[in-house]
C-alpha cells in the first residue's frame, strides 16, 4: 500500500466515524445523493461530419436501482432525461444493484420505455447485471424497453448519409469482452464511440481506432474529501476516475462518469451524481 492509499484511508475512516455521529452522515446519506448534476461536454473531431454538427449524446449510467434508489427516483431521472431532448440515448451499466434480489415489474419496463430518443437507445452490461443471474433478465427487460444491447457488437448511425458508429464491449469483470469482434465489419474511417462499463479498458481500448470512450463504474469514489480527492474505487475504475482524459498518442478522449446511484455504501459526499449531455462538434 503506498502512502497516498494510506492516508485516503485513514482520512475515510475518520470522515465516517465523524458523519455517523453529526450531520456529516445526513447529507452523505440523504442530501447529495439527490443533488443530480447535468453535465454538458463538447467532443470536437475532425471526424465529425456536417449533418452531426451539434449532435447531442446523452448518457446515463450506474442507477443501481434497490440499493437505495428508488423507481420513484428513477421516474424522475427519466423526466430529466426526456427534458434534454437527446438525439442518441446510451446506457453504460449497472441498472440494479442486485438483480438476485431485485423483483422487475412492469413500471420499470415502462420507464425505460418512455425515454425517448430521436435515433435510438443502447445499452451495454455492466458487472453488476451479469451479477446474481441478472444477464437474461436486463436483457429481456431493456428489449422490452426499445434499448438495443451493444454486446460486442457495434452499430452505424445514418444522418443524411453521413455517419457514425456506436460500438459496446461486454462487461470487462463477469463477461466476455471481445473488441475485435467488436470491430468487424465497421468503418473505421468514422467518428467511432465505445461504450465500456469500466473506465480502465481504455488502455486497450487505445490501440484500436476508438475515438471516444464512454464509461462509468467508478462512481466517482462516492467519497471525497478536499485536498485527499476520492477514497475508494472499484477494480478497473482506479487509474481514470471521473470526468475527462486523453488516453494514448492519438489520442482517444474518455469520458467517464460518476454515475447516478450508489453501491456498498449509501453514501455521497463532495462527489454529486450526474449524467452528461455530449454535443458533437467539427474542429
Amino acid at each position: 500500500m503506498n502512502r497516498r492509499t494510506f492516508l485516503k484511508r485513514i482520512f475515510g475512516s475518520f470522515i465516517t466515524l465523524i458523519g455517523l455521529s453529526g450531520g456529516t452522515y445526513y447529507y452523505a446519506k440523504e442530501l447529495e445523493p439527490n443533488m443530480l448534476d447535468i453535465h454538458y461536454v463538447d467532443i470536437i473531431s475532425k471526424k465529425v461530419m456536417s449533418a452531426f454538427e451539434n449532435y447531442k449524446i446523452l448518457q446515463f449510467s450506474d442507477t443501481h436501482i434497490g440499493f437505495h434508489y428508488s423507481i420513484e427516483q428513477f421516474e424522475k431521472l427519466v423526466r430529466k432525461i426526456n427534458a434534454e431532448n437527446a438525439d442518441l440515448v446510451v446506457f453504460t451499466g449497472d441498472l440494479i444493484d442486485n438483480p438476485r434480489t431485485y423483483t422487475v415489474n412492469q413500471r420499470l419496463v415502462t420507464l425505460l420505455d418512455q425515454i425517448q430518443a430521436k435515433d435510438g437507445k443502447y445499452w451495454i452490461y455492466g458487472n453488476h447485471d451479469h451479477g446474481g443471474y441478472g444477464t437474461n433478465m436486463l436483457k429481456e427487460l431493456f428489449d422490452q424497453s426499445g434499448f438495443e444491447l451493444l454486446q460486442n457488437g457495434h452499430r452505424q448511425i445514418n444522418k443524411n448519409g453521413d455517419m457514425i458508429n456506436i460500438i459496446g464491449v461486454d462487461d470487462v469483470l463477469l463477461g466476455k469482452p471481445d473488441i475485435n469482434q467488436t470491430f468487424q465489419g465497421v468503418d473505421q474511417n468514422l467518428l467511432t464511440i465505445l461504450l465500456a462499463h469500466e473506465p480502465d479498458y481504455a488502455e486497450i481500448a487505445k490501440d484500436y481506432p476508438v475515438d471516444i470512450q464512454l464509461s462509468g463504474h467508478s462512481h466517482g469514489g462516492q467519497v471525497q474529501l478536499p485536498l485527499i480527492g476520492y477514497l475508494y474505487t472499484p477494480h478497473l475504475a482506479e487509474k481514470y476516475v471521473e470526468g475527462y482524459y486523453s488516453v494514448g498518442n492519438r489520442p482517444m478522449q474518455l469520458y467517464v462518469s460518476r454515475g447516478i446511484g450508489t453501491t456498498r455504501l449509501p453514501y455521497r459526499f463532495f462527489c454529486k451524481p450526474e449524467m452528461t449531455v455530449y454535443q458533437l462538434k467539427q474542429n
